[in-house]
């Protein structure tokens, strides 16, 4: 299975404050920097999903692909930009992995671990899963699906992650949430900061 990566970074921040959460710096690199440089090994081409001016990005050298269901219409809209963009690029890939652009300690292994289940289970999705928590932003995404999905948003007005996976067979594939969860995320300024005292403890000699 070949897969291309899509990094969800279309929100609007309100927790934060606004602006461009992935681009807040953690350590010496921002929330995006350190999620690229964890799931850019992991497949075989990789896209920012983000709206507004494309050039703020400019320095990660990937394509900038903006929601294509107006008013900010949620995470699957960015999903649907994802296997959109696949499909016109690189019809040769078969699946997204997505990621939130604030989870910068998603696992190495992420992709790898979802595809191996979606396969075990002959199943349609995959998501992830720490501590009890379901995380389905952090998915494995047929391109074959973009119209079911385009039709759920656009005329079945869904936007629910879970309200549209609920209609096709997913598996949820846990992860170790010790000694970091995965999948913390930086949702505001308080989280910021607990996440640079993770990354100390985490690069402490």
């Amino acid at each position: 299975m070949k897969v291309a990566g899509l990094v969800l970074a279309g929100g609007q921040s309100r927790r934060m404050g606004g602006g461009d959460k992935a681009l807040r710096g953690l350590g010496r690199r921002t929330l995006l920097g350190r999620v690229v440089e964890r799931l850019r090994p992991q497949v075989a081409a990789l896209v920012i999903n983000a709206n507004g001016n494309p050039a703020r990005f400019a320095e990660f050298g990937l394509p900038v692909v903006p929601d294509g269901v107006p008013d900010f219409a949620g995470p699957l809209a960015g999903v649907l930009a994802g296997l959109d963009w696949a499909a016109a690029h690189r019809p040769d890939l078969s699946h997204v992995a997505t990621v939130a652009t604030d989870a910068p300690f998603l696992p190495k292994d992420l992709v790898s671990v979802l595809v191996a289940a979606l396969t075990e289970a002959d199943a349609d999705l995959a998501c992830a899963a720490s501590g009890g928590r379901t995380h389905p932003v952090f998915g494995l995404w047929p391109v074959r699906l973009k119209e079911d999905l385009r039709g759920a948003l656009t005329g079945d007005g869904i936007r629910k992650v879970d309200l549209w996976t609920g209609r096709h067979k997913l598996v949820t594939v846990p992860f170790a949430d010790r000694p970091v969860d995965p999948f913390f995320n930086v949702n505001r300024p308080a989280d910021l900061d607990a996440a640079a005292e993770l990354l100390a403890a985490i690069e402490a000699p």
